[in-house]
């Protein structure tokens, strides 16, 4: 088995919780994944779409020790995924509080399901398709908590949530949402919580896959700074996403 001591260099950090001023402090997954890339040091790098980054940020904050050392796989998958598309917001946030919409606490249930519907009318409007039509896994979601549901359907026609732009909703709004589904399954009574937290973040790439172009740079060798030598790198794109992969797996190794 391939060990972290032995495989990568010493200036690369250990995953943890917060904010860190240098890779000497350690680094947050998207702080690591700022220095893979090659960027400024940040948690906020320009390589990764920003609402992929929040959910990033909330999962590595709101995991175990444990639990965080294995989401190191995934730092790669993020460099290069970004896009402008409105429709990356709404889907991710939507995936988001359907997945904790079931299991958080019965007092979050109802802003989840707000969270939820409010979506599924940004991703309609965004369509020119009529408001009110749910996707299935919605529709599964909301029927889990049908006093949360019922609520929200209230709360919505009340305060005209339909009225606000799309990318306003994008702006303000998603990023709360992500953060609320994070924090609520962390706080969950469920049997393992870092399991779903990561779920919540592979689920949220998957969506950032699908609906954004890559950055024509996704799959640029490693560089100096970063800590590996230039010396031997792989040449073919594929090659390099290998690469990028084989990094992905030896950040995870004891």
């Amino acid at each position: 088995m391939l060990r972290y001591d032995d495989h990568l260099p010493a200036l690369l950090p250990t995953l943890s919780r917060g904010k860190h001023r240098s890779p000497r402090k350690g680094a947050c997954f998207m702080e690591f994944a700022s220095l893979l890339a090659g960027e400024r040091w940040s948690d906020h790098p320009t390589c990764t779409h920003p609402l992929l980054a929040a959910v990033a940020r909330h999962v590595n904050d709101h995991t175990s020790a444990t639990g965080r050392a294995r989401l190191a796989e995934l730092i790669p998958s993020v460099i290069g995924l970004t896009g402008d598309d409105l429709h990356i917001d709404a889907a991710i946030a939507l995936g988001s509080a359907r997945l904790a919409l079931p299991v958080v606490a019965a007092e979050r249930q109802g802003v989840l399901a707000v969270a939820v519907l409010s979506c599924e009318r940004v991703l309609a409007e965004l369509d020119g398709r009529p408001v009110g039509v749910l996707e299935e896994q919605s529709r599964s979601a909301l029927a889990q908590v049908p006093h949360a549901a019922r609520w929200a359907e209230h709360f919505i026609s009340a305060a005209q949530t339909a009225a606000i732009s799309p990318k306003r909703f994008c702006r303000h709004a998603a990023p709360v949402i992500v953060h609320d589904a994070a924090q609520g399954i962390a706080q969950a009574s469920v049997p393992d919580p870092d399991a779903m937290l990561g779920d919540l973040l592979v689920q949220a790439i998957d969506t950032c896959s699908a609906l954004a172009g890559r950055d024509p740079n996704r799959d640029a060798v490693l560089t100096e700074p970063c800590g590996w030598p230039r010396a031997g790198a792989p040449e073919g794109s594929e090659s390099r996403t290998r690469h990028l992969r084989r990094v992905g797996r030896a950040l995870m190794a004891p």
